[in-house]
């Protein structure tokens, strides 16, 4: 007789392993750089092995889809390393103030779109990455509109907690495609 599998942990591959692997001790700013690389990989992950069906929506009367929430991501991103502490003039990629949703609402199937997501959230991670690994310091601070003066370290702090949320609800979205569920 096998023993019961746990449900959470059927979404797993030969390449993501055990889930969660960084260390659990150490220096800050390499335990901050791994858990929200893990969150990143969380939300590829979620996505993989997918296509068109990214753009499906959870349900009436939400927008949200897989896609949206690689657009979403992209653009959090973007604000956070390019504009806030970069200090880059780099609006955002798939919303506005006209359309502060767009990131979300704008999800079609429609050709090309889904590879223009990808291709923008990684050079977004891309350059989030760099910007971290050549920072100073996680003391490193910029000027936000919405929050004031923030550090390095706070974005980082920021970005894995909306992660981990978004990527709650890939999880959802993932099962309702595929039925595929699990880290």
């Amino acid at each position: 007789m096998s023993e019961p599998t746990r449900r959470g942990g059927l979404f797993r591959s030969a390449e993501n392993g055990r889930g969660f692997t960084g260390p659990t001790t150490g220096d800050q700013r390499r335990m901050l750089i791994d858990v929200l690389g893990a969150q990143r990989a969380t939300l590829e992950l979620k996505c993989s092995g997918l296509g068109p069906e990214l753009s499906l929506r959870s349900g009436e009367p939400s927008t949200l889809s897989l896609l949206g929430l690689v657009r979403h991501l992209a653009d959090a991103e973007r604000r956070w390393l390019r504009r806030v502490l970069a200090g880059q003039d780099a609006p955002a990629l798939f919303s506005s103030a006209a359309d502060p949703d767009g990131d979300l609402d704008g999800v079609t199937d429609a050709p090309g779109l889904l590879a223009a997501a990808w291709e923008a959230w990684r050079t977004e991670v891309a350059f989030a990455e760099q910007f971290v690994t050549e920072a100073p310091d996680l003391d490193v601070e910029g000027d936000d509109s919405w929050r004031g003066t923030v550090s390095l370290r706070w974005i980082l702090l920021h970005m894995i907690e909306e992660y981990a949320r978004h990527n709650g609800h890939a999880d959802l979205l993932r099962e309702r495609i595929d039925g595929a569920v699990g880290l």
